[in-house]
């Protein structure tokens, strides 16, 4: 018996027989034509900081307490997709995977994210991302706010501190700039955020509460210096990456106490929702509204940490009705908002059921466009654009992989979810049970409270087979086989402990 059986049987029982196989089909085919011919849109992708389900009103009615007034305006004039997921239930995984169309366990960084802001960059050079392919299709791609994906910094006369602050003055190199962005104006990562930076070089010491109106400013800038030169035909791509609501939590003092809550991360919400308010807003004075696709989402679930019990105890629920927060393996660390408005091509008020995640951008993008991905680019990646254009009618995706903070696995196929792990694989201190791994059916346990490993060993058997096989083939859709940048094992060793 080899260690892959010891630890399926450890976790589900003796099997004599496999019994039964789940189907699993072929990803469907697109029945749109690329979007690519005539006018190409303006892209805006808002992507909030540890942003929770549970925290747009418009998703969670019942067990949410927090009004988010224009993001509700965007669903309602757009689509609201119920079931997308994050690459990763923390940060900068997440990230690399909406830029590269590509799971980030593929790369070195196995668990947790980027822990300094003067790191190698987790995007290898040369790999395709959104920027440099809406580049090469004419597109002026920029990102303001949070990158969090590695850059090196240096300064002639300074020793740097491991997160800052960074001097005035501080050069970037191998930042955004080198990957797919004509301009960049942010951060780095949260622990570095009074190091403002331009370009390629720091520009500004600032305190966080200064970061958000910040970006608001510049992405409003932004929307309207390429205003007019969109009108004359080079779209933008606009990358507006949030540093909220993630810590530190800091309202400006216009927003302190607007919530009904009492508490600063509702106020911080709040405030995220008015600055989404304000680029929609350019855009229509613009002129663009009609022109541009915006989506809206989050890196990962809400953070337990911040008080989410405080919430919960005065009727805000910023998982909804999932379990778990930021970091875990269940559907609360996870599945997040993503919310699309693309006037003309995408219904109004809609809804879709779609399984998605965030690595579909890439292959998205490069559909609207036209583009033809190269092989080795955008492994992980399905367009969804079929479902925009209200004529997917089959299932995009064969099956999402989930990937918690402490690099634990989980695979979704159709109402089915596997996650190898005993707990929340994550931050939350949950009683670990047994076996060890978890198999819920979502479609009549969406709280992911019934674990039945033991009852459908059949149906453990057949994803562990399918994530296998998207761990050796280097991709999860269909094309030549890519290699991974390192080994990758799906299962811990405290499994074998279990």
């Amino acid at each position: 018996m080899d260690r892959r059986d010891f630890l399926l049987m450890s976790a589900i029982g003796s099997l004599s027989v496999f019994s039964g196989r789940l189907r699993v089909g072929a990803l469907a085919p697109s029945t749109a034509t690329a979007a690519g011919e005539g006018k190409l849109p303006n892209i805006v992708y808002i992507i909030c900081d540890d942003l929770g389900y549970g925290d747009v009103s418009v998703l969670n009615p019942e067990r949410g307490k927090i009004p988010t007034p224009h993001i509700d305006s965007l669903a309602r004039q757009g689509m609201v997709f119920t079931d997308t997921h994050s690459g990763s239930a923390v940060c900068s995984p997440t990230r690399y995977g909406v830029l590269t169309g590509r799971y980030a366990w593929r790369t070195r960084l196995q668990e947790g994210v980027v822990d300094t802001a003067d790191a190698d960059p987790l995007i290898a050079e040369g790999r395709l991302t959104v920027g440099s392919l809406l580049q090469s299709q004419g597109y002026h791609t920029g990102i303001v706010g949070k990158w969090h994906l590695g850059m090196h910094l240096t300064h002639p006369t300074e020793t740097l501190e491991e997160n800052g602050p960074f001097p005035v003055g501080t050069a970037i190199t191998e930042g955004p700039l080198t990957r797919g962005f004509d301009y960049f104006f942010g951060f780095e990562h949260a622990r570095s955020m009074r190091a403002l930076m331009e370009n390629g070089r720091v520009i500004a010491d600032i305190d966080a509460v200064e970061m958000l109106p910040a970006i608001t400013e510049k992405a409003v800038g932004y929307v309207n210096e390429r205003g007019p030169l969109a009108k004359q035909g080079q779209p933008f791509f606009l990358y507006l990456p949030f540093n909220s609501p993630h810590t530190p939590i800091a309202p400006t003092e216009e927003w302190k106490g607007k919530s009904s809550l009492g508490h600063e991360y509702a106020d911080f919400v709040m405030q995220t929702d008015a600055a989404v308010g304000e680029v929609l807003q350019a855009l229509e004075e613009q002129g663009l509204t009609d022109d541009t696709l915006v989506i809206f989402t989050s890196d990962n679930g809400c953070a337990h940490y911040i008080g989410a019990a405080e919430m919960e105890a005065k009727g805000h629920f910023p998982s909804a009705q999932f379990r778990g927060y930021k970091g875990d393996i269940w559907d609360g660390g996870h599945r997040i908002p993503f919310i699309v408005r693309w006037p003309g091509k995408v219904k109004a008020g809609s809804r879709a059921a779609q399984l998605g995640c965030l690595t579909d951008l890439l292959a998205t993008c490069a559909e609207i466009a036209g583009a033809e991905l190269p092989s080795g680019a955008a492994e992980d990646s399905v367009s969804i654009l079929p479902a925009l254009l209200g004529t997917a009618e089959e299932p995009l995706r064969e099956a999402v992989v989930h990937h918690s903070s402490k690099g634990y696995f989980s695979i979704r196929k159709d109402n089915w979810k596997l996650s190898l792990c005993a707990d929340s694989g994550g931050f939350t201190n949950q009683p670990a049970d047994r076996p060890a791994m978890q198999l819920y059916d979502l479609s009549v346990d969406i709280g992911e409270t019934e674990n039945l490993t033991a009852r459908r060993p059949e149906v453990v058997r057949e994803l562990v087979a399918l994530l296998e096989k998207y761990v050796r083939e280097g991709r999860s859709t269909p094309g030549v086989r890519q290699a991974n940048d390192v080994p990758v094992d799906i299962f811990k060793p405290d499994i074998a402990a279990a």
